[in-house]
């Protein structure tokens, strides 16, 4: 895919189901976004969302959950055209179906700014990390996404 890092092309991880129509405008959230892509599985949607939001220590993720029907099979590519003009927004997480079927639950991260289009998956235990630090512009999108794993899925910085 465009703008992905080589690492991040396990074809296998990656959303490949797309809706064809017009979607409406992502809304704008006072926290990170989190936007349901696929609809299949009401309890995955539960348990994935519940993963986001578990604190790990004393951080957490500060994400809004958006499960709107209206963006069902949204891609990256889709999403960065359904932004709001002047939309200050870094980065999105979709929660599609791959994150709803893999049994790591990884989420897809979509960088929005630097190199728009430009993905890594993240599993939920992880999701803070990424959300906290590019929301506080500690760090940028190509220090996660060069961190991740061969399968294209961050699970932590390791030490060493």
């Amino acid at each position: 895919m465009k703008g992905m890092s080589k690492r991040a092309r396990s074809p296998d991880l990656h959303n490949t189901y797309v809706r064809q129509d017009r979607m409406k405008t992502i809304p704008e959230t006072e926290s990170s976004l989190a936007l349901r892509t696929d609809f299949s599985d009401a309890s995955a949607w539960d348990r994935v969302c519940a993963m986001v939001q578990e604190s790990v220590g004393d951080f957490k993720a500060y994400v809004e959950l958006v499960s709107d029907p209206e963006y069902d099979g949204l891609t990256p590519e889709q999403l960065l055209s359904l932004l709001p003009e002047g939309s200050h927004r870094s980065f999105a997480f979709l929660i599609d179906r791959v994150a709803l079927t893999h049994p790591e639950h990884p989420i897809l991260a979509v960088d929005l700014q630097d190199e728009p289009g430009r993905t890594f998956r993240v599993i939920p235990s992880e999701a803070w990390g990424v959300e906290n630090n590019l929301s506080l512009a500690n760090m940028g999108f190509e220090e996660f996404a060069g961190a991740v794993d061969a399968d294209g899925v961050f699970r932590g910085f390791k030490d060493g």
